[in-house]
């Protein structure tokens, strides 16, 4: 798996943290993480992660691009990477890729991936949800992207929101498919009094 690239994309959406993450456990992994962030997404980051959050993602990952650099190499079919991930990935950018406009570098970067038929996983980040989000994120579900919300996995009692972070972010890599161990913690089941498991 090491060496390959993957395109992480982070919009203005709440739960810029979650991109940060997914880029520090690519990196550690020795992926050639792509990076773009939107003009809001670093305000979010400044807000919720950081004043010098832009400056660590840029010191973890193996290059950023603008995004307004249309003809940067993700903007290409024919850089080959293993997938993309938006995270987080506001309603705006998941309405965006449903309609295949590509005014900026993350969303032409999400409809290169969805054109080549390699993996796009979107973390999308709303609630409560109107009609035109849920047909935004049908829309992206038919053109090939897989939308994974935020939710955290209360059944593995996280005691922290850096754990709640965490198994999101391990979570969406692991949407990738890019084979090798899984990183996000499994459900393995309960068991009942008896110690057998529900039926």
């Amino acid at each position: 798996m090491s060496g390959e690239r993957v395109v992480l994309g982070i919009s203005g959406a709440s739960g810029a943290a979650i991109g940060v993450r997914i880029a520090e456990l690519l990196a550690a992994g020795a992926f050639e993480v792509h990076l773009v962030v939107s003009k809001a997404a670093e305000q979010t980051l400044a807000h919720e992660v950081g004043a010098d959050a832009l400056d660590r993602l840029e010191g973890i990952v193996a290059r950023r691009h603008g995004i307004d650099a249309i003809g940067a190499a993700i903007a290409s079919g024919s850089f080959a990477t293993a997938g993309m991930i938006v995270a987080p990935c506001s309603m705006r950018t998941v309405s965006a890729i449903a309609a295949g406009i590509t005014d900026n570098l993350l969303t032409r970067a999400a409809d290169v991936h969805l054109k080549e038929r390699r993996r796009l996983v979107l973390v999308a980040r709303e609630s409560p949800l109107h009609l035109g989000h849920l047909r935004a994120m049908a829309a992206a579900t038919e053109c090939g992207a897989v939308v994974a919300p935020a939710v955290p996995a209360f059944y593995l009692k996280p005691s922290s929101v850096a754990d709640i972070v965490d198994q999101i972010a391990r979570r969406a890599i692991d949407l990738l498919a890019m084979g090798g161990p899984a990183l996000s913690r499994a459900w393995t089941g309960t068991k009942c009094a008896n110690g057998r498991g529900f039926a």
